[in-house]
């Protein structure tokens, strides 16, 4: 038999199964025609997109992710507070800036992982990347302590993401 990978249905199964639960999800409908239709969808894209991925990162703690969305998920409920009460208070006493956080972690989806975290909690936001991928730029809404955020930052997100993709 040929060494190639040839045809496979199923190029990344999980990206398919995915696909196929946000269809059924997004119509609010287990009918016949809309888990055929979805089904089809989860066939087909990731068929006709299989040439233009990259290899899938491979995560060598997954329960160390899980914990990771976990942390995410409560940093974004307290973050929404506390710049409600930053916004809601007197503005005068916001102190915007900019920081450089230095990065120890190399492969690229785990600095993609960092930078979203850090853009979905609020009164945070990834602005760059250094050409090098050895600092990514973050605007603060307040910034109390510069030195103490991006310790929070390396410690809460950066070493769990080094763990997980083992970099």
């Amino acid at each position: 038999m040929n060494e190639n990978k040839g045809f496979k249905l199923f190029p990344h199964p999980g990206t398919s199964l995915l696909l196929l639960l946000v269809w059924l999800l997004l119509n609010n409908s287990l009918s016949a025609g809309q888990v055929v239709l979805g089904s089809l969808l989860a066939v087909a894209i990731p068929l006709l997109t299989a040439p233009l991925q990259y290899p899938q990162p491979t995560f060598h703690k997954p329960w160390i992710a899980f914990l990771y969305v976990l942390r995410v998920v409560w940093d974004i409920i307290v973050s929404n507070f506390q710049v409600a009460r930053q916004v809601l208070g007197p503005i005068g006493r916001l102190r915007p800036a900019f920081i450089a956080i230095p990065l120890d972690i190399e492969a690229e989806v785990a600095i993609t992982i960092l930078a979203n975290t850090i853009s979905l909690t609020p009164g945070t936001v990834s602005t760059d990347l250094s050409k090098d991928h050895r600092w990514l730029y973050v605007h603060v809404l307040n910034l109390e302590d510069e030195e103490e955020l991006i310790r929070t930052i390396k410690q809460r997100y950066e070493t769990p993401l080094k763990e997980i993709f083992g970099c």
